[in-house]
């Protein structure tokens, strides 16, 4: 058997053997069907126990959207009569299949090639289907590629039962992910399942977490997922707002009250009445003010600055900070008692680096996006680039991740968005892959240069005349730069790079 599947096979055991979550084993196990195996739009397809119909539970090659967007009905297409009937199927051309489904959108896109499908078996229990495409095979191709993704099928049974298996607490293994939240990490999992649990009542909630770990995205969860959703949702950053001014901004002031107050104007707790209040940055919040927000959190009334009138209202708070409020509770900036009424319900978000698998998923939810807003036709990451991402340390978590995707699409040309389009902070020799050394403006050009052709050698399957074509160098000088850089272009004879054709498979 050839080396690079033995690793991909024992990477595989080793997660499932060590008691590796079906998360954290899957995007491995799919990027080394395409990167060591040359198969295309891997994909794991599991069964839903509620309607029976198929779904992608992950997948290469395919963007969140579209992993989103694909199911099959029971019986439907190849993957669905071969989860039926419990065994694998090749469709050598799906050009001249009639059962194909076609979620992809393939023929209208002119693409062909051969299509697997193998059933994850439990004993007699059909639990899902690993499939993949094989754009040029031959028939030894398709033997050998059945028999690889059987034995996958069998070594992911434990982990898939184990994700479907309540535990001993009687608990539901999962919580549903909020719509507007991305990660598929233990981290985050354990996130949701604490926003199921509070989100339908009005019990006040502390968010904890570094900057740039998406507080205002799981407020606005607790928010939409409540009985309070079709209420305002009010956000007040305390950090942004002056000390002189925060107090009228969250609780409104009464015409001449201060110099400037033309007219009575309502504050933030009151426009949040029947709703929900998202104080952002807490711990930047003056004494005074912090008394005030005390009163509203104990006795649901305040009163607007320059009146004494007392004014009730309906509103659930969640507070938000990435400072260390216990510090601040021992030098006396942050008060006791509030601190006690915040804290009722605290959940800490996971700082990007904490929740690495989840990195690619948010980098191709960005890509998607930012690619559709600026008009650009950019359907992947380069693998360098990927390396880039996921060796990086992100200070700036998932903040940081998704401006520096949007820089790289604007500086992206192509379809395809390489390493040299990320950030020059993720440039760092700390950060970068195949050992490269920064040495300045010429090591620089020479790793620019050297991603560019190993993604032409992906693209053209190794084939050094198209490479060179595509990259407008003659032959000779293609060679020249494969040895330079020695890279071995035989490595890429059956691979191909992943072609972004449409939103349905």
């Amino acid at each position: 058997m050839d080396r690079s599947l033995l690793d991909l096979i024992h990477a595989l055991a080793t997660g499932v053997s060590s008691g590796a979550r079906l998360d954290d084993v899957l995007g491995p196990m799919l990027r080394g069907l395409h990167d060591r195996v040359g198969l295309d739009r891997a994909m794991l397809a599991l069964v839903d126990p509620v309607d029976g119909r198929l779904r992608v539970e992950a997948a290469h090659g395919l963007t969140p959207a579209e992993t989103r967007r694909i199911a099959w009905s029971p019986g439907e297409g190849v993957v669905g009569r071969s989860v039926d009937a419990g065994e694998p199927t090749i469709v050598p051309r799906i050009s001249a299949s009639e059962v194909f489904a076609d979620k992809f959108r393939a023929r209208e896109h002119g693409l062909d090639g051969a299509f697997l499908c193998v059933p994850v078996r439990s004993g007699a229990a059909v639990l899902g289907a690993i499939s993949a495409w094989r754009m040029r095979p031959d028939e030894a191709d398709l033997h050998a590629d059945r028999r690889l993704l059987e034995v996958m099928a069998a070594l992911l049974v434990p982990v898939v039962e184990q994700r479907d298996r309540l535990p001993s607490d009687g608990r539901a293994s999962g919580a549903p992910r909020p719509r507007n939240l991305i990660g598929r990490s233990k981290r985050m999992e354990e996130v949701y399942e604490l926003v199921a649990r509070v989100a339908p009542s009005s019990t006040t909630v502390l968010l904890r977490g570094e900057s740039g770990t998406g507080k205002e995205l799981v407020a606005r969860a607790l928010h939409d997922d409540s009985p309070r959703s079709r209420a305002p949702f009010v956000k007040v950053n305390c950090a942004a707002l002056p000390a002189s001014i925060i107090e009228s901004e969250l609780f409104g002031h009464e015409r001449g009250s201060f110099t400037g107050a033309t007219d009575r104007r309502k504050g933030r707790f009151e426009l949040a009445d029947g709703g929900t209040i998202f104080l952002d940055e807490i711990g930047d919040l003056a004494p005074e003010t912090q008394i005030k927000l005390l009163r509203v959190l104990q006795e649901r009334e305040f009163e607007r600055v320059g009146s004494a009138v007392p004014i009730e209202v309906d509103v659930r708070v969640i507070a938000a900070t990435s400072r260390d409020l216990e510090s601040m509770l021992s030098d006396g900036s942050f008060r006791a008692d509030l601190y006690y009424r915040l804290n009722v319900f605290p959940i800490r978000l996971p700082a990007l680096r904490d929740r690495r698998a989840d990195i690619l998923l948010l980098a191709d939810h960005f890509l998607e996006q930012f690619a559709r807003s600026h008009g650009k036709a950019i359907g992947r990451i380069a693998t360098s680039a990927i390396d880039l991402l996921m060796s990086y340390h992100w200070p700036g978590n998932v903040r940081e991740l998704e401006n520096g995707i949007e820089r790289a699409v604007l500086l992206a040309r192509g379809d395809v968005l390489m390493a040299h389009h990320l950030p020059p902070s993720l440039q760092a020799p700390t950060s970068r892959p195949d050992g490269i050394s920064d040495g300045g403006l010429q090591a620089t050009l020479d790793a620019i240069e050297r991603d560019l052709v190993v993604d032409a050698l992906k693209a053209h399957r190794g084939n050094m005349a198209a490479c060179a074509r595509s990259l407008e160098i003659t032959e000779r000088q293609m060679g020249l730069r494969v040895r330079r850089h020695g890279i071995d272009p035989r490595r890429y004879k059956q691979h191909r790079s992943d072609v972004h054709v449409g939103h349905d498979q």
